[in-house]
């Protein structure tokens, strides 16, 4: 059985794909590049260390989105992949990327709610007594493309860092299995 091909794409720190890499990568899946938009992403550095292929697309670089996706898109078709996976990739997409590219986010908020940057902070803040993650595919509308993966939990008694963790304890458990349904593998 021959292995999908993912590339995955990066700001920052890289968790959740050095998470995905160590689950999956020759196991279920061949990670073939992770991509970042920043130089400075710590991400870059854990993929490195694990024997990934990584490149660098800085988006300060362009002078809109459009011109910075096209580059991407042609970036991620030299891999020829299955999926792309966006792990903490900080950009809005446009139909350049949308339309050509088959991707799916993970979100630290239980999606409709809580769209785009500092949800943690913004679901926490909210007097929800459930909060979660969400895997999704990416569309053109900002984290609102069809639901793969919901996982919830009571955060009623944690303060701000146990209720962050608990966010991160969840992405990567359910981030994997997300992606092994999406590919039925």
């Amino acid at each position: 059985m021959s292995l999908k091909k993912v590339v995955i794409l990066i700001s920052g720190e890289g968790t959740n794909a050095e998470n995905i890499i160590k689950k999956l990568h020759n196991k279920k899946i061949e990670v073939t590049k992770v991509i970042s938009n920043k130089s400075d992403a710590n991400g870059l550095n854990r993929a490195k260390k694990l024997g990934i292929k990584t490149a660098v697309i800085e988006s300060k670089n362009f002078s809109s989105r459009e011109e910075f996706d096209k580059i991407l898109v042609s970036e991620i078709q030299k891999e020829h992949p299955d999926l792309v996976v966006l792990a903490g990739f900080m950009r809005i997409l446009t139909p350049i990327f949308t339309d050509r590219v088959d991707a799916i986010n993970i979100h630290p908020s239980l999606l409709p709610l809580f769209k785009g940057a500092k949800a943690i902070e913004r679901s926490f803040e909210s007097d929800m007594k459930v909060a979660g993650v969400t895997v999704h595919k990416v569309s053109s509308e900002l984290d609102g493309g069809k639901i793969i993966a919901q996982e919830c939990f009571h955060k009623e008694d944690l303060d701000f860092c146990e209720f962050e963790k608990r966010i991160h304890e969840i992405e990567y458990e359910l981030y994997p299995k997300a992606i092994c349904k999406y590919l039925n593998i």
